[in-house]
């Protein structure tokens, strides 16, 4: 078994009038395939992304509505490795106020082979700091 310590991932993107819905804010679609995307980036940096697929988002929750032209960041992790899935934890601000949460959640990607059953991977995250742990402590909650 690899340990390996958790480790955060950046991804921004500027919301433009493609991305909104018919109130004039971020399409909550647009933005699911964005959180999914920002997961696979954390995943992929442990394990080769052509094995690697999403299983499941857990309850993406939106806190603020986004408006278009305003740039978000979404901050990626892998907080917790299962058997064969790693799930991420990923949080969504704005680039100028990185201390509001605009929407937050988990995302489950299962390693497979190349007929896409479920393989090992020998992966272990570590977690050292006090975030790390409490993440680490909710996504093993969404296992059960």
């Amino acid at each position: 078994m690899t340990q390996i310590p958790i480790r955060s991932y950046d991804t921004h993107r500027l919301v433009k009038s493609e991305d909104l819905n018919h109130h004039g804010t971020l399409f909550a679609g647009r933005s699911a395939e964005w959180f999914v995307e920002a997961g696979f980036v954390a995943a992929s940096s442990l394990l080769n992304p052509k094995y690697l697929i999403c299983l499941k988002i857990h309850g993406m929750k939106f806190s603020k509505p986004v408006l278009p032209g305003e740039t978000v960041c979404f901050t990626s992790k892998i907080v917790f490795a299962g058997r064969t899935s790693l799930i991420g934890y990923i949080k969504v601000t704005l680039i100028n106020k990185p201390e509001q949460v605009l929407v937050d959640g988990f995302v489950t990607f299962v390693h497979v082979d190349e007929n896409t059953r479920p393989q090992p991977h020998n992966i272990e995250m570590l977690a050292v700091t006090i975030e790390d742990i409490d993440l680490q402590q909710k996504a093993i909650a969404l296992k059960k």
